[in-house]
């Protein structure tokens, strides 16, 4: 039998210690060359409002492909501007596994890398997180980030100011100007549909860490040349130098990808003022629903047909 597992019953099955430990490893696998996965195919249904992602991976234990509906035009609709599906198979036998909704797995596996990321790259004293966006992906990351450093501040802005605010007393912290929150932040995220910069590299304390997980898009930008001028580490290559506007328009060299210092190939570079651009990766989907699949059998969640 096929398992079905729904956003709910994902929620109550992921965790994000292992989340992050898992997408640790998968990304190492990936940098050393032991994923089999292309870049993402994304079919432009309407230019700026509607794409459909095809995403398939093969590692040694997990084989799957995610279906992903990105809608930016959902934004301020109350419905989501990404939606998923994902399909779990047996990489020995080829015989299907499970189908999950892939909604929550893209959201919580994005933070979670930002998370792997910054436990590498941030400063181990950070104290002050700043996030650009308020919607899914800021709520994630402040989940997220705080298993990985311990905020003493965290601000926010939002391109939207009520929904900043809200967003500001949901979590008890604090809605600031986009400047005013990225000014001596220790680690900073953007999480935003932006077509044009939000973040100015001359905001950027040094030594700060950034995770720009937006703008996933080869003609849209989240941060200016200055802020790509710093060391510059990416989930893929090849993937940020098809989709990414952010590396594509800035022509920034990339140090390496997060798997090359997850696996001890490259070193850390922890004094550096450093950005991490990740455009989101199959095999971290395809992990992070071999894990949930693991997870429920362990707790004996029965598979529906």
């Amino acid at each position: 039998m096929v398992m079905y597992l729904d956003e709910n019953r994902i929620r109550g099955l992921l965790r994000w210690d292992q989340l992050i430990a898992t997408m640790e490893e998968a990304l190492a696998e990936f940098s050393l060359g032991r994923v089999l996965q292309p870049v993402r195919s994304m079919l432009t249904i309407e230019e700026g409002k509607r794409y459909l992602g095809i995403m398939p991976a093969v590692a040694e234990d997990a084989m799957g492909a995610k279906l992903v509906s990105f809608f930016p035009g959902n934004e301020g609709t109350g419905v989501p501007t990404h939606s998923a599906m994902i399909l779990l198979f047996n990489p020995q036998t080829g015989e299907p596994l499970a189908i999950m909704d892939g909604r929550l797995i893209t959201e919580m596996r994005t933070a979670a890398v930002s998370a792997a990321a910054t436990k590498r790259l941030a400063a181990p004293d950070s104290r002050v997180l700043a996030l650009l966006g308020s919607g899914v992906q800021a709520r994630a990351h402040l989940q997220a980030l705080t298993q990985v450093r311990i905020f003493a501040e965290v601000r926010v802005w939002g391109r939207t100011a009520e929904h900043a605010e809200r967003f500001a007393k949901q979590h008890n912290i604090r809605a600031t100007p986009a400047e005013a929150a990225v000014c001596g932040a220790d680690v900073i995220v953007t999480a935003t549909n932006a077509l044009e910069p939000i973040l100015k590299g001359g905001w950027l304390k040094p030594g700060a860490h950034v995770n720009a997980v937006g703008s996933p898009r080869p003609g849209w930008r989240e941060l200016d040349d200055n802020a790509m001028a710093n060391t510059l580490i990416v989930d893929s290559r090849d993937a940020v130098l098809k989709e990414s506007g952010d590396v594509i328009l800035s022509n920034a060299p990339i140090y390496c990808e997060i798997g090359e210092i997850l696996a001890g190939v490259k070193e850390a570079p922890v004094s550096a003022t450093t950005v991490f651009k990740s455009v989101g990766l199959a095999i971290e989907d395809v992990a992070a629903a071999k894990l949930v699949y693991s997870v429920a059998h362990t707790d004996g969640v029965a598979p529906a047909s």
